[in-house]
């Protein structure tokens, strides 16, 4: 079979715009992640008043909000992988997008952390099917040669994302008396939705899928009965929920953290944040090149060794704020966040066509479900130990579920994606 490039492909502004919608939306996707934990700490400090032990209150809402987003983030996953196998990609992420949008915004009226936990959940109901639905119409509309750097381009948006909420915490400081205005940014990008419903065009791969395929099965019940789809459905389950907690219950409390450190200046927090966001930005972006020319196997393997290394000396040998705990929380987010890079690179290869966003949904956005857990355990870690870089540690040692995980999964270096 010949390879297919770029020139060849019929219609190369879809596939352009397709890549533009995907890379937008999941770059609001990590301006939206990256919000919280800048926001957080001012904000629950604020709605919490004066109450006995306030900063282990503001640990255990930040696990609850984080675990409230996760599983919200799963059940869109789901709920919009499995629109857009019904009703299209385009339609579906258009849909999820203005989810994540309006009630990202919302978070400006919130009196209470109670309101915050259900913003952040209807919100993450968007952002968890956005991701699916964009790795899903970008790799089906451009030619095989050219996912790795696809892959590395999709997980880079969101930390872009994440690196320009840094930016604004850097020159506008984010108090108690002025963190509501962060969340009206966060309503943007609902004008997005309108762009990508006039000029992104549908995937032909599934157009095509829709138009031959022979059951009425719904695409969900597909990946959860079919042996071979169960299996793969399993495993990747497992490798993102390594990642997700990694970030989630651990690496995502490092601003917190420095914010803790009693430093007196409040741009340290905005520099840790935008530290690992740039570095995150580098790791997702070059790991699915380098994986993409050696096994998927060993790639993760690899990503889990390094993030376990890495981790365990920023948060066992770290307690000030120094220039070398602001290059060790770069280096931090540029191997956890690899795995961004890696995912948009091998989950669609897993599943066909006809169930792709199903599948992959309900891989990264279960693993979610499964850290929503680990966030809650941080919390409770936190005032266990009463500080954050113990409980980092402790939960950090999750990779090595994953370097042992990985060896049941397929390999599907240099496969075709599945018709």
């Amino acid at each position: 079979m010949a390879t297919q490039t770029l020139s060849s492909v019929p219609n190369k502004r879809a596939a352009y715009l397709a890549l533009a919608a995907a890379f937008l939306g999941w770059l609001f996707d990590g301006f939206e992640i990256g919000l919280f934990p800048v926001v957080a700490r001012p904000a629950l400090r604020d709605m919490l008043g004066d109450v006995p032990n306030l900063e282990g209150q503001v640990g255990q809402w930040m696990g609850i909000i984080t675990a409230a987003f996760l599983v919200g983030a799963a059940l869109g996953g789901a709920a919009f992988g499995w629109l857009g196998d019904r009703i299209g990609r385009v339609r579906a992420m258009s849909f999820s997008i203005l989810c994540y949008s309006l009630f990202s915004g919302a978070g400006y009226f919130a009196q209470s952390p109670e309101h915050l936990a259900i913003f952040r959940f209807i919100a993450a109901l968007g952002m968890g099917g956005e991701w699916a639905l964009g790795v899903a119409l970008v790799m089906e509309v451009w030619p095989e040669k050219h996912r790795p750097w696809l892959a590395g381009a999709i997980g880079a948006a969101a930390n872009i994302g994440m690196v320009i909420v840094g930016v604004i915490a850097l020159y506008v400081e984010v108090t108690e008396d002025s963190w509501r205005w962060m969340f009206l940014v966060g309503a943007s990008p609902a004008i997005l939705t309108f762009l990508i419903r006039l000029f992104v065009p549908e995937s032909e791969k599934w157009q095509h899928a829709k138009e031959v395929s022979r059951t009425d099965a719904s695409p969900l019940r597909q990946v959860l009965t079919h042996h071979v789809l169960l299996k793969r459905t399993l495993i990747g389950i497992v490798l993102s929920s390594v990642a997700l907690i990694g970030t989630w219950a651990s690496v995502q409390w490092i601003p917190l953290w420095v914010d803790s450190m009693g430093t007196g200046d409040a741009t340290h927090k905005a520099t840790a944040h935008m530290a690992s966001s740039i570095g995150a930005v580098a790791g997702a972006l070059f790991a699915p090149m380098l994986v993409g020319r050696f096994s998927r196997r060993w790639g993760y393997f690899t990503l889990c060794l390094l993030s376990l290394v890495v981790c365990s000396y920023l948060f066992r040998t770290q307690t000030d704020y120094t220039q070398h705990l602001v290059f060790t929380i770069f280096l931090t987010g540029m191997t956890t966040a690899a795995f961004y890079g890696f995912f948009p690179l091998y989950l669609p290869e897993l599943f066909p066509t006809a169930v792709r966003a199903t599948g992959q949904g309900l891989c990264y956005n279960a693993g979610r479900l499964i850290a929503a857990v680990g966030a809650l355990t941080g919390g409770q870690l936190v005032a266990h130990y009463g500080g954050y870089a113990q409980m980092g540690a402790v939960i950090t040692l999750i990779y090595v579920v994953g370097m042992i995980a990985i060896w049941f999964a397929p390999e599907t270096k240099g496969k075709p994606l599945p018709e």
